[in-house]
């Protein structure tokens, strides 16, 4: 005899980890970031391409130059604004990555900017501050 039909409760949902709001925080930063570029006139070539240099978020185009991007998302001020966490270090390794970028998609010479997109969330009002800034090097 099949037993009665039991009213279905709600799965309780596990609670997101740190680096799990992270890293889903950074993921809409970036989108936030290709959808404000591509209104700017860039076509995204390339978004979260990897090497042993490191990650580059998105790698665009303007038409004349090829524009490596490098997102920071907060989700407050605690820590310093977003883009205060470009570092000289963080800059050198985006060179040395988009140097392999370049050369593995085959493109020779061509003037490359890097820019720098911070994207700054309030919790409290849902608010979103997108500060774009380019040629940081």
């Amino acid at each position: 005899m099949a037993s009665p039909a039991t009213p279905s409760t709600p799965i309780a949902q596990t609670p997101l980890t740190i680096a799990q709001r992270r890293s889903a925080l950074g993921a809409r930063g970036e989108q936030l970031a290709v959808e404000h570029l591509t209104a700017q006139g860039l076509v995204v070539l390339d978004r979260n391409w990897r090497c042993n240099e490191g990650e580059l978020d998105i790698i665009a185009t303007d038409g004349a130059s090829v524009v490596v991007v490098e997102v920071k998302a907060r989700s407050g001020t605690g820590y310093g604004r977003p883009e205060e966490a470009v570092t000289p270090r963080k800059l050198a390794r985006m060179r040395r990555a988009a140097q392999r970028w370049l050369s593995a998609n085959r493109v020779g010479w061509v003037q490359v900017r890097f820019d720098v997109v911070a994207v700054l969330f309030d919790q409290r009002t849902g608010g979103v501050q997108l500060e774009h800034l380019p040629g940081v090097f």
